[in-house]
């Protein structure tokens, strides 16, 4: 059977046969019926040449991408994923086919994450493709309540390695040779994963973080919030941080230095939870994935990198202006 092209098919009838292939269906009323808590929005843009490169993205890949991006916002929040929107700016290069493995990667994420509902709407694009999400969910409202405030001595979790996808991107933006090597890494850029169940085994265990946040940015970007946010100071210790096996040998091959890739890299797709310190056994117990890599500390600290050897750096990050 002769494949579909974007020239034979209207923009409804293009939905249409993008819907055929996914679990989900058309929709128009975007509401849901929520159980008490509060709702949460997230969004998120991506853009072909500043985002990501089709020379060497998968279309399913990004797609999936994308979604998890944009789901692990609402995790931070411990909101349980509702409805999706997705608004695809399509150019002229990209053909039908192109768009619905892109769709795929999408809705594959949305079914694993559990959104009841996604949304779809497509729109010619001059400049590349161009994927926008909007991502909403529903805190339930016994977290809520039960969420206690940040305090100084909260311990600062993260849920995996960091500055690895910004080593892995580089790696295919040089064409390096063996990147079987480092698959690892180059799986953190291209399709990094956020468990489902994470936010519900919190629920069970009555674990509640005083603060989350995705860290999409950087380590440095979530550090600066986090102080921003709470009012108080963040330690950051150098030598806590964790790493994919081969970042080190990697980084030394790129010249990029992998705790610098933590703090300013980003596409990581971590979450960073404080958790209370009476609270801390427990985590530890149950959440063995998470590396504790800091704490809350009185405000005048400030954000701080600590190093082995004890010294304390102010953390810098783009798009903050640096106080003297």
């Amino acid at each position: 059977m002769e494949e579909k092209r974007f020239a034979d098919l209207g923009r409804i009838e293009a939905i249409e046969a993008l819907y055929a292939v996914s679990k989900y269906h058309p929709m128009e009323d975007l509401r849901f019926e929520g159980g008490g808590g509060s709702v949460y929005n997230a969004s998120a843009m991506f853009l072909e040449g500043m985002d990501f490169n089709l020379e060497y993205f998968p279309l399913k890949h990004l797609g999936y991408k994308c979604a998890t991006v944009v789901t692990g916002q609402l995790y931070a929040a411990l909101a349980r994923p509702r409805i999706l929107s997705v608004r695809l700016g399509v150019s002229s290069k990209l053909d039908f086919t192109q768009i619905k493995d892109l769709w795929t990667g999408i809705v594959t994420a949305a079914a694993e994450h559990g959104y009841a509902d996604v949304a779809l709407d497509l729109a010619p694009s001059l400049n590349g493709l161009a994927v926008s999400l909007s991502a909403t969910g529903e805190t339930p409202k016994l977290t809520v309540v039960r969420r206690p405030r940040p305090k100084s001595k909260d311990l600062v979790c993260v849920s995996g390695s960091l500055g690895a996808a910004y080593l892995g991107m580089q790696a295919l933006e040089r064409r390096i040779p063996d990147l079987e090597k480092y698959r690892m890494i180059i799986g953190d850029y291209l399709k990094p994963d956020l468990s489902p169940e994470l936010i519900f085994q919190m629920e069970k265990e009555e674990i509640y973080p005083s603060a989350g946040y995705f860290v999409g940015k950087g380590l440095a970007d979530t550090a600066k919030r986090l102080a921003r946010d709470t009012g108080l100071g963040v330690k950051i210790y150098a030598d806590k941080i964790p790493f994919e096996g081969n970042s080190f040998e990697l980084g030394k091959r790129l010249d990029i230095d992998p705790v610098s890739a933590a703090f300013g890299g980003g596409d990581d797709c971590r979450l960073l939870f404080t958790i209370p310190i009476l609270q801390a056994e427990k985590f530890r117990r149950e959440f063995q994935t998470f590396d504790i890599i800091g704490h809350l500390a009185q405000e005048e600290v400030g954000a701080v990198c600590v190093t082995p050897e004890g010294v304390e750096l102010p953390i810098r990050a783009q798009g903050w202006k640096d106080e003297e």
